[in-house]
């Protein structure tokens, strides 16, 4: 073969375009590492179970109680059984035993009784006596009843005269002229907001019961109830805003007819919630998710309070305009390390992963929380001096050294940098035990909502949305101080009429009306 000669400018000519090449292969390597990342991270979105819970260790910290309680092998019959514990000599043991029914409840007695002709002794010939009975009792269901008042208001007129004809005023009522009653409206709204049931679907559930309604009779009713109710919920926002603790979250909501909008629009329902005194639970509609459309619902909140909020962007913002102590979310910053350990391939899945390292950590800080649920104020806040700060401090050190060894748009890198950029807010909550760990709360609050949007998808309108926002505030409030929603409802319809003062409606809050 022939021999090739190159010069020397030939040769570096080469040796350049060979390290170009390299360096090429590295980042298409590095490209395809990530998207490969991606997409392993929304088949995961997409088709894996939802539960962050990893191992034994902190299962309990992170399952859902529903997966906790529920038995995986029973038969239906079994799932109906309540565990109580009872002391048995060396060990404690698990007496199962079907759940008694609600002893608050109405009962019909029906007695069962021997046929005369079976009431005689076959022994002797005597008369049987009654001795006792053996209870058994089920449970009886009597689906809904559909009946229409008739209000019939008495007219009077003068015998002698034609101009004293009086007639009855008619009672004040919260929608003047409605057509549903008070405890009808009650159980819509209850149906819509509380069990995320379509008013089309009650259109139709109530038409099998002779309740022929149209659906825009129903949202009309709805959305009416919900402007009625706008004093309540002021109130309730003065309550949340003169706490020391605030809470804030944001989920996406649909409007089809919002004025200037194309009806795919992204829209915002706002939750907020309160940390001390009674527990209030409060949504609010904007048509975005920036400053402008939330600065309004933290007017007035007191200088100087903690607000816990996930690392919207925003919410520093609020927090440096009203001068609050913005507190971090735990739970957000593991759930990015869980996403990338996720997206690891499972050959090198293990402890001496950063991700896991980094979960493994932050469930030690839970691990302290668990320990300190039933503790006081001063207690919880002198443990986490005591065992949180040291797991910070590990923490911390893991951060700095895996921050710019990790591709900043990876999983893993994207985790790290959330962590550092929130970390002043996240050590926060050891300063004071009555601050929480994370923002657990608020998306539990506002996870009712999420669920019903999956069954009616959108609001209609603004109006409509602004009267969904309220009525879910009342009915989290409800739920938040163990108050039924629709016996509350049902009261709160009949009262708010009546309601002239502001002591009227303070009376009408959700922990007031119902004692």
């Amino acid at each position: 073969m022939p021999t090739i000669t190159l010069t020397t400018e030939e040769y570096n000519a080469l040796i350049t375009e060979r390290d170009g090449l390299r360096g090429e292969l590295r980042v298409i390597t590095v490209e395809r590492d990530l998207l490969q990342e991606r997409v392993k991270a929304f088949l995961r979105q997409l088709f894996a179970a939802r539960s962050e819970a990893r191992g034994t260790d902190q299962r309990d910290l992170f399952l859902n109680e529903a997966e906790v309680l529920a038995p995986t092998h029973a038969t239906p019959a079994a799932r109906e059984v309540e565990p109580n514990e009872i002391e048995v000599a060396g060990h404690t043991r698990k007496k199962r035993g079907r759940k008694p029914l609600d002893p608050a409840l109405p009962r019909e007695v029906v007695r069962h009784e021997l046929p005369e002709s079976e009431r005689i002794c076959p022994h002797d010939g005597s008369a049987l006596v009654e001795m006792g009975v053996e209870t058994s009792e089920q449970l009886d269901i009597i689906p809904q009843q559909v009946r229409v008042i008739q209000h019939q208001r008495v007219k009077y007129v003068c015998p002698c005269c034609d101009q004293g004809i009086k007639v009855t005023p008619a009672p004040a009522r919260i929608i003047p002229k409605g057509l549903l009653t008070d405890a009808a409206l009650a159980w819509v709204v209850t149906a819509k907001y509380q069990d995320s049931l379509p008013l089309y679907r009650q259109a139709a559930l109530l038409g099998r019961f002779g309740g022929d309604l149209s659906r825009n009779t129903l949202a009309a009713s709805v959305v009416r109830a919900g402007e009625a109710v706008q004093p309540v919920i002021n109130l309730l926002r003065d309550h949340l805003l003169d706490s020391d603790l605030i809470h804030g979250d944001e989920t996406v909501l649909q409007v089809l007819k919002e004025p200037g909008r194309l009806a795919q629009t992204k829209s915002y329902l706002w939750a907020q919630m309160n940390g001390a005194g009674p527990p209030v639970r409060l949504f609010g509609y904007a048509p975005g998710r920036g400053g402008g459309q939330a600065s309004h619902l933290y007017a007035g909140i007191r200088p100087g309070a903690a607000l816990m909020t996930d690392g919207y962007e925003v919410y520093n913002g609020i927090a440096q305009t009203n001068a609050l102590l913005h507190l971090g979310c735990w739970a957000h910053a593991r759930r990015y390390f869980v996403e990338a350990e996720a997206a690891l391939p499972k050959a090198v899945r293990g402890p001496e992963q950063p991700a896991t390292q980094f979960i493994a950590a932050i469930g030690g800080l839970y691990a302290v929380e668990k320990q300190a649920d039933s503790m006081t104020v001063v207690e919880r806040g002198r443990i986490r001096l005591e065992r949180s700060k040291p797991v910070l401090m590990g923490i911390e050190g893991m951060l700095l050294r895996h921050l710019h060894s990790v591709t900043p748009s990876s999983l893993l890198g994207k985790a790290l940098h959330y962590l550092h950029g929130q970390w002043p807010k996240l050590i926060r909550y050891v300063e004071n035990g009555a601050w929480p760990i994370d923002n657990n709360a608020c998306e539990n609050a506002i996870r009712p909502f999420v669920v019903g949007r999956r069954n009616w998808l959108f609001a209609d309108t603004v109006g409509g949305a602004q009267a969904s926002a309220n009525l879910y505030s009342l009915i989290e409030t409800c739920k938040a101080n163990g108050v039924d929603p629709y016996r509350y409802l049902v009261g709160l319809f009949q009262a708010l009429p009546l309601a002239k003062t502001v002591d009227d409606y303070e009376a009408l809050l959700p922990w007031r009306l119902a004692a």
